[in-house]
């Protein structure tokens, strides 16, 4: 059967798969092609005689097949995203039940209650507005576009002060349900007074210090990226594991540890609100003090992470037979440093993005296939040819990364012999 018209790249609204299927197969073909060309095989008989030659052929092969990939990529992210948003809303939704069902099973035996009411009608009102405000951004992944950064990966200062922001305003639309309804004097003063800065000074600190480091963190990462201190590349899609892991997808400590301490203290306050809806909750200064040495370390950590990729030297490269010899035309250099492949620029596309300046000529570093992935370029060392145009003498060298960030230039002399 031949190819139906969903297949491919297909975005539209009845075929939700078609995105994921193009890039899986895309994926899958360019996985087959960089295994073929790591074994040897593949290559036409024009090119294979020349090392130099076959490997900037698999280079570019591969460079284009990677492309395709990213295209692949950026659909399938795209419609992911445009999904998501009627996923959040029943996520949304179904908190509001079970919100419904503990209430149901908490008043057997104790009878429904006014607060009982109450704080079923603030989940309703906070499931709706959340519901709005989902479709509105629907293109951008629903309610969870606020929490999605700028690198399209999910924000974790963000989705912490989301959740306090969220509680609060559930907290705040109980009371004022219990005073709406409330008949008698004495019980709306004690209900006015449940909202007094002495009962509710350690969750508003909490409050405005982790919408604080939002904003903050925000502003730190933007400056340190524009200053070439951190490097950043977007990601095809945000993941729930963004919360808890660095650019690359490897744990980290700082944002862990901010998570797990916010959601204990967000528990902890619920308890309080389920046991005196009267009042905000009274969260204890020594864990509201937790959650403040928890958002320093998370803001530490964001000062500490990334730096700018620097080369350390630059030296011919020999393979086994050749002569000593000074740095000729024609020869390849192998560039030793850190800091070459970004966090999270791991893929193809990435890779083959990176550039070195040698003196006025621009040489994009090749991909050299191995078993499983690529053992030029790496994050530590460089392999590329010294191009004829280079005039012989003193030049600079520097690397230009994925991201875009430049390398400090370092000096070299080709020879003319």
């Amino acid at each position: 059967m031949g190819a139906g018209p969903h297949d491919g790249g297909c975005t539209c609204g009845d075929c939700p798969h078609g995105a994921r299927a193009g890039h899986r197969r895309a994926v899958a073909e360019f996985l087959l092609k960089r295994e073929e060309f790591a074994s040897g095989q593949g290559l036409p008989a024009a090119v294979a005689h020349s090392p130099s030659a076959s490997r900037q052929w698999v280079s570019d092969e591969l460079t284009q097949s990677a492309a395709v990939v990213a295209e692949r990529g950026r659909i399938e992210g795209e419609a992911w995203l445009g999904r998501l948003w009627l996923r959040t809303a029943i996520v949304v939704w179904a908190a509001v039940i079970t919100l419904l069902l503990v209430q149901a099973l908490t008043a057997i035996g104790t009878g429904w209650t006014v607060a009982r009411t109450v704080g079923l009608l603030a989940a309703l009102l906070v499931g709706a507005a959340l519901t709005g405000a989902g479709y509105l951004h629907r293109a951008r992944g629903g309610t969870l576009a606020p929490v999605i950064g700028e690198d399209n990966r999910l924000s974790t200062s963000r989705a912490i002060a989301a959740s306090w922001v969220l509680f609060v305003v559930f907290a705040v639309l109980v009371l004022v349900g219990r005073l709406a309804a409330a008949s008698d004097h004495r019980e709306r003063e004690a209900l006015i007074a449940g909202l007094e800065l002495a009962r509710g000074a350690g969750i508003v600190t909490v409050l405005a210090v982790v919408c604080g480091i939002a904003v903050l963190v925000r502003r730190v990462v933007g400056l340190r990226v524009l200053g070439q201190r951190l490097q950043k590349v977007r990601a095809h899609r945000p993941r729930a594991a963004d919360l808890l892991t660095d650019d690359s997808g490897r744990g980290s400590f700082t944002d862990i540890q901010y998570v797990i301490i916010c959601a204990v203290a967000l528990a902890f306050a619920a308890v309080r609100l389920a046991r005196r809806p009267d009042q905000l909750p009274d969260l204890p200064w020594g864990l509201a003090l937790l959650v403040l040495v928890s958002a320093a370390t998370y803001v530490a950590g964001k000062y500490a992470e990334g730096g700018r990729p620097v080369i350390l030297s630059v030296v011919r490269s020999r393979e086994a037979g050749d002569l000593d010899a000074p740095i000729r035309n024609g020869d390849d250099i192998e560039i030793r440093g850190a800091g070459f492949v970004p966090p999270g620029a791991q893929s193809a596309d990435r890779l083959s993005r990176m550039v070195v300046r040698i003196g006025p000529v621009h040489v994009h570093v090749p991909l050299v296939p191995v078993a499983g992935g690529f053992n030029n370029p790496t994050d530590a060392v460089l392999t590329v040819p010294v191009p004829a145009d280079v005039e012989p003498g003193k030049v600079e060298v520097q690397v230009v990364t994925a991201a875009g960030v430049e390398t400090n230039r370092y000096a070299i002399e080709v020879s003319a012999d």
